[in-house]
């Protein structure tokens, strides 16, 4: 190898034995545990130069060095393959995601599993509404007055209302409202369906008028967008058995991971499905999160419903980290496709 490929072989051993001891890394260790095919004094001369490009740092006054965030973020973009998941690993993540009764319980399922496959905090943020597009709309005589109506959304999120029509309605009026009330809905975005919702009336067959008013009105304040945005989290525990990984304040971490305008900015750059974002240490715009590294991805059926990732010390398990993320976001995919 040349000496730039050498140079980058020490600073990724400086890093994977740096993550693995939290111990300053020395050229003795380097020889002894990675097999670079050169001598101390080579390796010295290496973690020279890497310090004098700012990839590494002496911590204090011992032989060993860290990686800084410019180092890490090198590591991090020339990482020539993902640690795969074990067969093991894969088998028990779609068993128990597959195992989830509906929405709520495939991301909470998902938080835990992120927290427990990375041992970092786990984030999910809830499928944002106006990316959302309407699967269906059943609507269900209850009895000759009385009708449920359920909207139910490509990101699995399911609404149910019962409408009070006033008037003896029949089957066949019912299956009417049915087929006028999907041929709005099925395939548009929330916000277009509510405004073609708000058409039906008008466009009505007279003696259905009366009931597709009262029906449009339910499904109108159904689809109207929430304002407020939510989020999981799991795992914030894990953070306090590295404290020592946080020199300015783990307990601001703690507190801005608390604020979900914070956590949501920490997501927002996740909007791919199939590419990991990876933020590192003074990467982050909070400036509470500078000690953190943060690894997230879009996931979806098809569009992308909302971010998820893990937020760490930026003396992190990289590659597994993202294999983790990875990982989880494409089987969450596939059962929201599925259902």
């Amino acid at each position: 190898m040349n000496a730039d490929e050498r140079r980058f072989a020490v600073l990724r051993a400086i890093v994977a034995d740096y993550v693995a001891t939290h111990e300053p890394v020395g050229s003795k260790m380097i020889v002894e545990r990675h097999n670079l095919g050169v001598s101390s004094a080579t390796v010295r001369n290496d973690m020279a130069v890497l310090e004098d490009e700012g990839l590494i740092a002496q911590p204090h006054t011992s032989a060993g060095r860290v990686p800084t965030d410019k180092g890490y973020r090198l590591f991090v973009d020339r990482l020539a393959q993902v640690k795969p998941l074990s067969s093991a690993e894969r088998r028990a993540v779609q068993a128990f995601l597959d195992g989830a009764v509906d929405l709520d319980d495939v991301l909470r399922r998902s938080v835990r599993l992120l927290a427990q496959l990375t041992r970092q905090v786990a984030v999910v943020q809830y499928p944002t509404l106006t990316r959302s597009t309407v699967r269906h709309c059943e609507i269900v005589q209850l009895t000759p007055a009385r009708l449920m109506v359920v909207v139910i959304t490509d990101s699995g999120r399911v609404d149910q209302r019962v409408v009070d029509l006033g008037d003896v309605t029949s089957d066949d009026a019912v299956s009417q409202l049915r087929t006028l009330v999907n041929g709005a809905l099925v395939g548009r975005p929330l916000a277009a369906a509510s405004a073609a919702v708000a058409e039906l009336p008008n466009t009505a067959p007279a003696d259905l008028r009366d009931a597709m008013i009262a029906v449009s009105t339910v499904l109108i304040e159904t689809l109207v967008e929430h304002p407020e945005e939510r989020l999981l989290l799991g795992g914030t525990a894990n953070l306090t058995r590295s404290a020592a990984d946080f020199p300015h304040s783990l307990r601001r971490v703690l507190e801005a991971l608390e604020e979900q305008v914070v956590v949501l900015k920490l997501l927002a750059s996740a909007q791919e499905r199939s590419m990991v974002t990876v933020r590192i240490g003074e990467e982050n715009e909070a400036e509470e999160m500078r000690d953190t590294s943060v690894v997230s991805i879009g996931y979806g059926p098809g569009t992308v419903l909302g971010g998820m990732g893990v937020v760490g010390p930026t003396r992190m398990d990289y590659p597994g980290s993202i294999a983790a993320v990875h990982a989880v976001a494409r089987y969450v995919g596939e059962i929201l496709a599925g259902r």
